[in-house]
């Protein structure tokens, strides 16, 4: 690392036009595609909601499996391979780059079958870990039945489209994403209702809709991958250029020690940090789930709209940890300085942006649940709460994830993530629900105060620089 480059005094922006072209180009893209993907979600929610109270409770407690899934993927085997995969290639290892795509997916897969072997042994005790509703178990076991077989080809292409955000290729994700959130619509509006003549199936037709989009997916970008591009999407990999790695299954499924040992180094920590994480909000919907039925709906709808504001955030730490992690070989420099400053400023006002938007847009929304007097009363009540909450969380998330973590610090984020969530969150959220048996609105803000304080702990670890490792 070059000293006098670190006590060189820096500008608070970055002056580079074409870094903030590709953050906000990549930015853009991820949070188009994860609203997009979570909306296959949120259509069966939408629907449901309308359908029955019952139905949706199902579905919210059954896709906190898929939430945990996702955690685990996306935030976890997916963003250790980026972060590896972006100094890789920032040193031009790209034969090594290819093997870690390989040995990524083989993981994946491996997950993927155990838990669809799982959850078929065990539909109904996996629901009943959410809520104790015989009613809402019964639902929610035959939602499982079918939703069981989108786990694998979900791991897989959110896997692959790692790969290909590591090579800055991102408008693949967002072209597929709309032909399944289409599709998923249109099968869901005609098997939930019964509509067109087809039978009216209920929940279970909101299953069939999801396993379908998923599976066209997976074949989209299968086919993406192996051909570098797709009939009826114009052009070929972002622009026309070629892939910089190559999906040969030869050359990507060869196991190398070294590369593994990098691997789960970087990755682990992302994987329990992320399935610590999702875990803590399986248990904060159990909780809701087991003060009532009404608190489990209220939060389901609240929960939704939160996740839509939340993509941003998760957007922006996605596009910042790619360009964090190819930029960090040559240590702490006043251009390094420049674009965590700049970056810094962007997370905190699309949070606030955001906090606006949700209190904007949430009326309108909510008028589409089918909400009991009293879920209704509690709905607007976490809504008030989350519109601050997501102040936070659109500052910390991105600090953590796309600045400290795509540095190579991924220990600070296990160890953040499991003081916060497990030491101080859970347990209040259980005392202030059972023990003090506080007014939901308390609940709520206890079981998400985490999301202010973070801001906190994550400004002093960025403003150390600390969390550059060089892991290549």
């Amino acid at each position: 690392m070059d000293n006098q480059a670190v006590k060189q005094k820096t500008s608070l922006f970055c002056a580079d036009k074409d870094f903030y072209a590709q953050f906000f180009s990549m930015m853009g893209f991820l949070v188009l595609q994860n609203v997009i993907t979570y909306s296959v979600n949120v259509a069966d929610n939408v629907m449901l909601g309308s359908f029955s109270q019952t139905s949706l409770s199902a579905a919210a407690a059954v896709n906190q499996i898929q939430y945990i899934l996702q955690q685990f993927t996306i935030m976890g085997l997916g963003e250790g391979m980026v972060i590896l995969a972006g100094q890789y290639i920032g040193h031009n290892k790209l034969k090594e780059t290819q093997k870690l795509y390989g040995m990524a997916l083989a993981i994946g897969a491996a997950v993927g079958v155990l838990l669809t072997l799982a959850l078929s042994i065990f539909p109904g005790q996996a629901v009943a870990l959410f809520t104790k509703d015989p009613n809402i178990i019964e639902e929610g076991r035959s939602y499982i039945e079918i939703i069981r077989f989108t786990y694998l080809p979900f791991i897989i292409s959110n896997l692959l489209l790692a790969s290909l955000r590591s090579q800055k290729a991102v408008s693949i994700a967002f072209k597929t994403a709309i032909v399944t959130l289409v599709l998923n619509v249109c099968i869901n509006y005609s098997l939930i209702f019964g509509h067109f003549g087809l039978p009216r199936m209920g929940i279970r037709g909101a299953a069939v809709g999801t396993i379908t989009a998923r599976l066209v997916e997976f074949a989209i970008i299968i086919y993406y991958c192996m051909k570098g591009h797709f009939p009826f999407f114009k052009g070929h990999h972002d622009g026309g250029k070629s892939f910089l790695i190559e999906y040969d299954i030869k050359s990507m499924f060869v196991y190398d020690a070294s590369i593994m040992k990098s691997y789960i180094k970087v990755s682990v920590p992302c994987v329990v940090a992320g399935v610590l994480f999702s875990a803590s909000v399986a248990i904060q919907t159990a909780i809701f789930g087991h003060i009532s039925s009404d608190a489990l709906a209220a939060s389901s709808a609240a929960g939704t709209l939160f996740q839509y504001m939340k993509m941003v955030p998760i957007g922006a730490a996605s596009a910042s940890s790619v360009l964090i992690s190819q930029s960090i070989s040559r240590g702490v420099t006043p251009e390094l300085k420049q674009k965590v400053h700049s970056l810094q400023l962007i997370f905190l006002c699309t949070g606030i942006i955001m906090g606006l938007m949700l209190l904007i847009i949430s009326g309108p929304v909510l008028s589409f649940y089918s909400l009991t007097e009293q879920a209704a009363v509690y709905v607007k009540q976490m809504i008030l709460i989350q519109a601050v909450i997501i102040v936070g969380t659109g500052y910390q998330m991105p600090c953590q994830v796309g600045i400290i973590r795509a540095g190579g610090d991924a220990m600070f984020t296990l160890a953040t993530d499991l003081i916060y969530s497990w030491v101080i969150v859970i347990p209040l959220g259980l005392i202030a629900a059972f023990v003090l048996h506080q007014p939901v609105g308390v609940v709520t803000w206890c079981l998400n105060i985490d999301q202010l304080l973070k801001c906190v702990t994550n400004t002093i670890k960025v403003y150390r620089y600390t969390w550059i490792k060089k892991l290549v």
